[in-house]
């Protein structure tokens, strides 16, 4: 283990600063190499699970994320220099079946410590209806017009999105930090009870603030918010799949366009690291407005917040609006 001093030296944050991959969390990047800091070392794979290992870790922990800010989590290819910070890091934190070039990286990485979070809670299978299917009918289709199945294997990956399961993996991630540095079990016990903590909170937010809306319908470009929906009783209808760069066929436009109409839905909601092209088009066509909503997979100066808690609250502050609730 790497552990042997507290902080991570001022010199390291400088360069990392200097070279203007510094993100707005204690979260390093690509720029600082793992396995030399003196600290616990985890290798994150996307900002969600940097975020934990942050606020779980604190002080002892330095982190360094696979995924720069603003780049597309899902397109994230692994790179020798990042395969060589798995080799040197204490430990790795990662979401299988989001990242493929993550989990083969990771899989054959001789790491110690390696937690998937897909395996602190439950996942379930989220096609591009989201569960619409069972009001509008057979008629929706759940593969694009070249055959492309939007389902992962192993079911949707989008946990963070529902504060409930984010505290599941997050009490995980706690469990094995107190494991693989007992150290400093007690801080980490400390640190991951008082983030379980605001999560609950957070889902007290989201449970009062969607509490009386005019309809539970929501549009999306992207499949991301299957969990967020089945947690507070929403139906999200997405443009594409779980993959956002899948592009839609013209019979499940149509069919969005007259969900919309049915539904009484007002907002199309497209997200900050993918194009609004397609949700302006579709907004353009049935007198909708657009919107963002946040999946909160990276934080960049273009996010409603500067961490996990503030986006998610500027999400809930959309989707209230859009949902006409009061």
């Amino acid at each position: 283990m790497n552990v042997r001093r507290r902080h991570i030296s001022a010199v390291a944050l400088t360069a990392v600063a200097a070279l203007g991959f510094g993100t707005l969390t204690a979260c390093s990047s690509d720029s600082a190499a793992a396995g030399d800091t003196g600290s616990f070392d985890v290798v994150a794979s996307f900002y969600p699970m940097a975020f934990l290992a942050e606020r779980i870790g604190g002080d002892h922990v330095h982190v360094t994320s696979l995924t720069q800010p603003g780049q597309e989590p899902h397109d994230l290819e692994i790179s020798a220099r990042q395969t060589a910070q798995l080799e040197e890091a204490d430990a790795a934190l990662y979401l299988k079946g989001l990242q493929p070039s993550v989990d083969e990286a990771i899989g054959q990485s001789p790491i110690a410590t390696k937690i998937d979070a897909a395996e602190l809670t439950t996942l379930e299978e989220h096609g591009t209806e989201a569960g619409h299917d069972e009001e509008h009918g057979d008629e929706h289709a759940h593969e694009d017009e070249h055959g492309h199945d939007h389902d992962h294997e192993g079911g949707d990956p989008h946990i963070w999105l529902d504060p409930v399961r984010y505290a599941e993996v997050a009490e995980g991630v706690g469990k094995a930090f107190q494991k693989a540095d007992p150290d400093h079990a007690a801080d980490y016990r400390a640190n991951t009870a008082a983030l379980v903590k605001d999560l609950k909170t957070l889902d007290e937010k989201f449970r009062t603030g969607l509490a009386n809306r005019k309809t539970d319908v929501f549009l999306t470009t992207h499949a991301a918010f299957g969990y967020l929906a089945e947690r507070y009783g929403l139906t999200e209808e997405a443009i594409s799949g779980l993959d956002p760069d899948t592009e839609p066929s013209g019979a499940r436009v149509k069919e969005l366009q007259k969900i919309a109409k049915e539904d009484g839905v007002t907002t199309v909601f497209y997200e900050t690291l993918v194009s609004d092209r397609t949700a302006k088009t579709l907004a353009g066509d049935t007198g909708l407005r657009t919107d963002v909503l946040d999946p909160v997979e990276g934080i960049t100066d273009h996010s409603r917040g500067e961490d996990y808690f503030q986006v998610m609250e500027a999400n809930l502050t959309a989707l209230t609006t859009a949902l006409g609730a009061r």
